[in-house]
């Protein structure tokens, strides 16, 4: 039986110190899918199904797509259960959609975070804001596609707007899946074992993007309403891909629709980095930039240099983030 190389998966030397400790016998592996209480994982000898905690589906150590773990035998010999989740090095999370206190993993120890937005619709900053907080939570790169170039009548004024909001440091990359323009520039960031999870809107081009790079139909895409250019969920699962020429991984994640951020201030202070130093030029120091005289922001923005609504986004979410704490704290209580 061949061994697959588990580096080509994402294996570092961490993993192997994670592991020294482990029962005799047991696997380890990374996860490739999520199903209902069953996870589909990569190990030396292949893959296997593994069963998970249903139970814990939404705790810190339920088992997420990307995740390295320990498999061992279950009580039935035929059966592998996930002993452990190993320590994950980055996650992308979210606050869940279905319980307001508590968070949401999508994707642990990916490498590069691709937020993915489609040059045939209209770019809302405040959603394209949104994720960049939670891809900069991520503790992960972070590159910004814009899809469907092919499609595009004003791109050049799209990629000014983006690259004004993620500043000089997030690279901005112009993608056509149908034409293949862009994809050399996405693999330029990608090598052996990095995984690029993407992230975006239902219909943004994140499927055919991964179908483009893999070279292959590995997952389905669906089409587009052309009224609004809208598009239903077609990827229900979060499945890891292994590139065609193994210098890679690409995670595709399904539209999200929800997106509440999750306990992610830092990331916060990195996007509006230029509201909070322009603040400590205010006359007062816990200054709401609102009516107060001598603000320094509130004359940015009569000189064009940031704009009304922009400081009203950073207003809404930092409003999220402390009713968050506030309904955390009384619910422990």
């Amino acid at each position: 039986m061949s061994v697959v190389d588990l580096r080509f998966w994402g294996y570092r030397s961490w993993i192997s110190e994670a592991t020294t400790n482990h029962v005799e016998g047991a696997e380890v592996g990374r996860v490739v899918n999520v199903h209902r209480g069953q996870c589909d994982v990569i190990t030396e000898k292949g893959f296997r199904r593994a069963w998970s905690d249903s139970v814990r589906a939404q705790s810190e150590v339920a088992p997420v797509t990307g995740d390295w773990v320990s498999l061992e035998r279950g009580d039935d010999a035929d059966i592998e259960v996930i002993a452990k989740v190993l320590h994950r090095v980055t996650t992308l999370r979210r606050r869940s959609p279905a319980e307001r206190g508590s968070e949401q993993v999508l994707a642990a120890n990916v490498d590069i975070v691709g937020i993915v937005a489609g040059l045939d619709r209209p770019l809302p900053p405040g959603r394209f804001e949104r994720l960049l907080v939670m891809a900069l939570d991520s503790g992960a790169d972070i590159l910004v596609l814009l899809t469907k170039a092919d499609r595009a009548k004003r791109a050049d004024a799209t990629v000014e707007t983006v690259e004004a909001v993620v500043g000089d440091d997030v690279p901005v990359i112009v993608v056509s899946s149908l034409t293949e323009y862009g994809l050399d520039s996405i693999r330029s960031h990608l090598g052996m074992g990095r995984t690029l999870v993407l992230v975006g809107a239902s219909g943004s081009g994140k499927s055919a993007l991964v179908n483009a790079m893999a070279n292959a139909s590995v997952v389905a895409t669906g089409e587009v309403r052309p009224k609004d250019a809208r598009g239903r969920h077609t990827t229900v699962t979060r499945k890891l891909v292994l590139l065609s020429d193994r210098a890679g991984l690409i995670l595709d994640t399904p539209g999200i629709r929800s997106l509440g951020l999750w306990d992610c201030e830092e990331a916060l202070i990195r996007l509006f980095g230029d509201i909070k130093e322009t603040s400590s030029d205010c006359r007062f120091t816990d200054c709401s930039h609102d009516t107060e005289p001598d603000c320094a922001v509130q004359a940015r923005i009569k000189r064009g240099e940031i704009s009304a609504q922009r400081l009203e986004r950073a207003r809404a979410l930092s409003f999220e983030l402390e009713n968050q704490k506030t309904r955390i704290t009384v619910r422990d209580r």
